[in-house]
């Protein structure tokens, strides 16, 4: 029985037959992308001058309930693709000057994403960015290792308590650490030339309003566990997406993100910290 008829491709492994219909991501068995773009508002390393060969897929294993794409995460809108057209949309960026191919939620379609990784092979010389959540299981991980060259995983809470409130996921970090281990295990260096990331594990981490002492967890577990990762450390949160039942109503004060970046320094983590002029609802792309 193949994740079409009974779906366990994430961490939920809801079973889904999804030529029947859709599972807790939303998606069926076609992958649909709201977006491609040369993004701008990466890290650094990712952007650079040219901008980041962005691919926003539809649908999401998480549904963060303060989630700045609500609109594609929540609602699957957008192209429906085959292996071969997402293959060509990853050529067409990089033939219009992305630094890399940068797949955006990508985890409900990982099979087929995988296949139109193989078939531009050969053809695609830039990196490839697994831009992800961090919900998701070794499994796959191990399965689009080879064809992966910079995962960018999100790690978004310690507490169960706090990611069962805002994601549903009351197993987040377990599953959530698993699965960062696998992505350093598969690229346990980083490597920048001239400016831009090419092989590698950067881990976002985004602080909330009120769940400090949650981030400075995070903090000592990256600074524990995940040596040879860069930390990127976040403070664009903006209420503006945020559900009516999340409680999240404010932005991050500047005590809350320096003391956790404060935390980052002391355990002498390397990577990118945002300034608070981050935390805008326009840096969000319009899908």
């Amino acid at each position: 029985m193949s994740w079409i008829d009974n779906c366990n491709l994430c961490p939920r492994r809801c079973g889904a037959n999804r030529k029947k219909g859709a599972g807790f991501c939303g998606c069926q068995d076609e992958m649909v992308v709201s977006k491609t773009m040369l993004h701008h508002w990466e890290e650094p390393v990712i952007s650079g001058d040219r901008g980041s060969g962005a691919i926003f897929f539809s649908g999401c294993n998480l549904k963060c309930n303060y989630c700045q794409n609500r609109e594609i995460s929540f609602k699957i809108s957008g192209e429906r693709l085959d292996s071969a057209s997402l293959a060509g949309k990853m050529l067409d960026l990089q033939n219009a000057g992305a630094h890399n191919i940068n797949l955006v939620t990508a985890a409900p379609y990982s099979p087929l994403v995988k296949e139109s990784l193989k078939l531009a092979k050969g053809k695609l010389i830039i990196p490839v960015v697994y831009n992800s959540s961090g919900y998701e299981t070794e499994e796959a991980i191990e399965s689009l290792a080879p064809f992966v060259d910079v995962f960018l995983p999100d790690l978004k809470y310690c507490s169960a308590e706090i990611s069962s409130k805002y994601s549903s996921a009351p197993d987040y970090f377990s599953v959530a650490y698993k699965a960062i281990s696998a992505m350093l295990k598969a690229r346990p260096k980083v490597i920048i030339e001239d400016g831009l990331i090419k092989k590698g594990v950067i881990i976002r981490h985004l602080v909330l309003p009120g769940k400090r002492e949650d981030s400075l967890k995070i903090m000592d577990v990256i600074g524990e566990n995940f040596n040879g990762a860069l930390l990127s450390l976040m403070r664009q949160y903006t209420p503006d997406f945020a559900t009516e039942d999340c409680d999240l109503k404010r932005r991050v004060t500047s005590f809350e993100y320096e003391s956790v970046l404060n935390r980052a320094i002391e355990l002498d983590l390397k990577g990118f910290f945002q300034d608070k002029e981050s935390a805008v609802s326009s840096f969000t792309p319009k899908f």
